[in-house]
């Protein structure tokens, strides 16, 4: 499913027109986006947490030369599902 379906299926739903359906979209993935990029932890119940998390630095190799390279630190946006969507997916 893209962003196209979901705001059809918004609108479908909420009563709203494409466009109205189409701004609270990109409004919520904004706002998501945004507490994430802030350090929040975002719970959205029944479906799951979204979190950023640091990776440490550690060693790797580059697959070409074989070399030994470490490979920086980075932050990451991991998502543990909730409870309502593990059983729905079983």
């Amino acid at each position: 499913m893209n962003k196209v379906e979901i705001v059809a299926n918004l609108a479908e739903k909420t009563g709203l027109n494409k466009q109205d359906a189409e701004k609270a979209y990109d409004n919520l993935f904004d706002i998501l986006i945004d507490a994430l990029a802030d350090g929040e932890k975002v719970v959205i119940s029944g479906f799951g947490t979204f979190e950023v998390k640091e990776r440490k630095a550690r060693k790797g190799h580059d697959p070409r030369t074989k070399e030994e390279i470490v490979i920086p630190s980075l932050k990451a946006a991991t998502f543990k599902p909730g409870k309502v969507l593990k059983e729905k997916v079983r």
